[in-house]
């Protein structure tokens, strides 16, 4: 008895001897918890309940060169409820009212909303959605009634703000204003101004402290916001809403009678290089057209017979030529290494005509003859003009994706002896539609080359400017005044004269000076039918240039047509037109005149005229 009495008493002993050692080791490892690493899991529970929520700010607007909002952020409002917040009484005297008052402004029947408040407060959910998308006077009116108007802690009500981009004059230009677009990994990035220019317009991002609650849902601690976001600069462009809109419905127009596949238009201000207006239009698949990619931008491609100009600058001034060089045609076709061949569009040729002629007619025997026959022995030459004229180097956009042009130089591993003639034409050469137009309005600049640029200034209304964007010269002069002269004649000779290639557009109200474009594309290709790119580039009013344009349309329907004449100039000269004739014309006044004219007369030819 004794024995079995010491073996338990031994046992208890043990127990208890563990269990004193277990409690001095969980005391102990309490104590480490709580001196030696209590800080790191105090951090670890913050961060898995508590969060900085980022408030992203709102970005700068976007103007027109007339103030007109081309882009803005705009507010809209999430309200949510805290069911768990007010108390029986305070909800129950409340719940009709609030049920109504919301019914009126987020047009939702009231007995819906009344169910739906009392659910959540049988459940207990502490962040009900109310509505989503208000705007800001919505919002206003919800803080207002019944329950809500009560402090958070107390009514439950929580608002959360969400920024969105908004384009107040609609797709105007969207391209290149810019908008949010997903890349091939899904990551969202922003093209056009909105890209380029982002980081003055994206403000400072504010932050805010939220709790995560049952249901993984995370709820704002506080009313307010730990820090508030910062909104961004406002970008001033030189886009002219008026002209945007002659532009776009002119081109549209023409795309959808042509059923072409794709086209663009660019105006610039001549002695500035302040882009007005530009339109990029795609084709979708059930005809209709939309601003799908920048064109204009970042589409190089073979310019055909604009390019013309850049090969006859180059022989006017090396002086291997003059404008009244008798150019022997023939018959309207070349034939190279016995099957390549060069044809003029007029069947039988244009014969023996003068260097001028050739470009007014846009011959291509004629411009193949003139660089090859004079180039061929030293064709670095011809090249180290056109580099000289700084064609091959892109304009350098502040918006992304500018195409690189190409311009082939007798060292490359893949030069021939086919380049230099093709090059003389506009084949086997590559360039975007505004950086064939920068060098046209070179020209009716009188040779200096000024970059095309889309930006006034930047900075906040009431305040001084962040930046302010002035003229840039790419080029003072492209070539000698007196080539000058000579091409700005062709080019005038090209609408003006009855054999001229776009003398379809000549208008007796102004003058027009340009040069027209039809070039192939897919002629290359085997099994693929040969289609055309048309185009126009050119400046108006002739005698004094004041905008400079140029209209590109890809792959029109053949059997409608598909020269530029045809396709592309008619587009020019209603933009040129309309933009000519919304333009306030100065009225010279001979003070000389006037002085020996009575005060009456003088008068009443002000009131008349004036």
């Amino acid at each position: 008895m004794d024995k079995n009495l010491k073996q338990i008493m031994y046992r208890s002993y043990l127990v208890i001897f563990s269990l004193f050692i277990f409690s001095i080791v969980l005391i102990g490892k309490l104590i480490h918890l709580q001196f030696f690493q209590g800080e790191k899991y105090r951090d670890l529970a913050s961060k898995r309940t508590l969060k900085n929520d980022i408030l992203q700010p709102s970005r700068g607007n976007i103007y027109a060169d007339d103030g007109s909002i081309l882009a803005t952020s705009v507010a809209r409002y999430e309200v949510r409820w805290d069911a768990a917040v007010p108390s029986k009484i305070i909800y129950q005297s409340n719940k009709n009212e609030l049920a109504k008052g919301l019914s009126m402004i987020i047009n939702i029947d009231q007995n819906d909303i009344l169910k739906k408040l009392d659910e959540a407060v049988y459940r207990k959910n502490r962040y009900l959605l109310i509505a989503k998308g208000l705007s800001y006077s919505q919002q206003k009116r919800v803080k207002k009634l019944p329950l809500f108007k009560l402090s958070p802690n107390k009514g439950g009500l929580i608002i959360e703000q969400q920024i969105f981009r908004e384009h107040p004059l609609g797709r105007i230009a969207e391209r290149t204003i810019g908008y949010e677009v997903k890349d091939n990994k899904g990551k969202f990035l922003r093209v056009g101004l909105e890209g380029a220019f982002g980081q003055y317009l994206k403000g400072d991002e504010g932050r805010r402290l939220k709790q995560k609650i049952a249901g993984g849902q995370w709820k704002p601690i506080n009313d307010n916001n730990e820090k508030e976001p910062t909104e961004g600069f406002d970008i001033h462009t030189t886009i002219n809403v008026n002209i945007q809109d002659i532009v776009h419905t002119a081109l549209l127009e023409q795309l959808e009678k042509f059923e072409a596949d794709h086209g663009c238009v660019v105006v610039i201000e001549t002695s500035t290089g302040k882009v007005k207006a530009i339109a990029n239009l795609g084709r979708t698949e059930v005809g209709t057209y939309y601003e799908k990619l920048n064109y204009a931008v970042g589409e190089a491609h073979e310019p055909g017979s604009t390019f013309k100009l850049i090969s006859m600058i180059a022989a006017l001034e090396d002086k291997v030529i003059d404008e009244n060089t008798l150019i022997k045609t023939g018959n309207g076709e070349l034939t190279f290494y016995g099957k390549y061949k060069v044809r003029d569009s007029k069947k039988g040729g244009y014969g023996t005509i003068t260097a001028g002629k050739v470009l007014e007619v846009s011959s291509n025997t004629g411009i193949v003859k003139i660089i090859n026959d004079n180039y061929k022995n030293n064709p670095k030459r011809f090249v180290d003009r056109l580099y000289n004229m700084g064609v091959n180097k892109p304009i350098g956009l502040p918006i992304k994706g500018e195409g690189n042009p190409k311009i082939p130089y007798p060292n490359d591993t893949d030069w021939d002896g086919l380049d230099l003639p093709w090059m003389a034409y506009g084949y086997g050469v590559a360039m975007t539609p505004l950086q064939t137009l920068t060098f046209y309005n070179a020209i009716a600049n009188d040779g200096e080359m000024v970059k095309p640029r889309f930006i006034e200034k930047i900075g906040v209304i009431g305040e001084l400017p962040q930046q302010i964007f002035g003229k840039e010269i790419l080029n003072p002069s492209i070539c000698s005044q007196s080539t000058i002269e000579k091409v700005k004649n062709m080019m005038f000779n090209v609408i003006d004269k009855k054999w001229g290639t776009a003398h379809n557009i000549k208008d007796r109200d102004f003058a027009i000076a340009g040069k027209t474009g039809t070039c192939q594309v897919d002629y290359n290709r085997i099994g693929k039918e040969v289609q055309y790119i048309s185009s126009f580039v050119g400046y108006f009013p002739a005698n004094k240039p004041e905008y400079s344009c140029i209209v590109v349309i890809h792959r029109p329907n053949k059997r409608l047509g598909y020269y530029g004449s045809t396709v592309a100039a008619p587009v020019f000269k209603k933009i040129a037109k309309k933009i000519y004739t919304a333009t306030p014309k100065k009225v010279h006044v001979d003070l000389e005149q006037l002085k020996s004219l009575s005060p009456e007369i003088v008068e009443n030819k002000f009131e008349n005229k004036y």
